[in-house]
């Protein structure tokens, strides 16, 4: 089990000014799905994410970050990340990794992974689009950072992401067999 004490909203926000990244933060109520982020956060600019939490039967851990109305085929997706079959990683793992609940998983939660135990990997067509909206560490939040800024922060604390081509995810899944 790791042992963490989960970074705050506050800490993240030092964190990127110790590195440069200027971002925008707006706080909402609770969001907890897609749809409450889209009736409370849809009116800010960008792409907006969806955020999961994956595992393997050996234990590996992924964080997928991708736009928020994307579909996933899990099994698609195991295979492209050359994974097997995955699942959703348990609330437990969930707080023993990245030391968030759910409803608040996103980029920025690796932050909290202290033994680099979670892979992030970015749709690179969320990659595409400025800004990218993810929620600070807690879900009453969303914090807007460019594709740019993302990468130079996820690389900083030891996450540097891999992208995935998510519109062709089939054809991924193919080649990786």
């Amino acid at each position: 089990m790791t042992d963490i004490t989960p970074c705050t909203p506050d800490g993240l926000f030092q964190k990127l000014d110790d590195l440069g990244i200027e971002t925008t933060t707006i706080t909402h109520p609770a969001v907890y799905t897609v749809e409450e982020s889209k009736e409370h956060c849809g009116d800010i600019p960008g792409a907006h994410t969806k955020n999961l939490f994956l595992r393997n039967k050996k234990g590996q851990m992924w964080l997928l970050v991708c736009l928020e109305d994307r579909k996933i085929d899990m099994k698609l997706l195991g295979k492209a990340l050359g994974a097997g079959k995955l699942s959703f990683g348990s609330a437990d793992r969930l707080m023993e990794f990245l030391g968030i609940t759910p409803g608040s998983v996103s980029p920025f939660t690796v932050l909290n992974d202290k033994v680099n135990a979670v892979k992030v990997i970015l749709d690179s067509q969320m990659m595409d689009l400025s800004p990218i909206n993810s929620h600070p560490l807690t879900n009453t939040m969303t914090t807007s950072i460019t594709p740019e800024n993302l990468v130079q922060f996820l690389t900083a604390v030891n996450h540097p992401p891999e992208k995935l081509d998510m519109d062709n995810l089939a054809q991924l899944a193919q080649d990786a067999t």
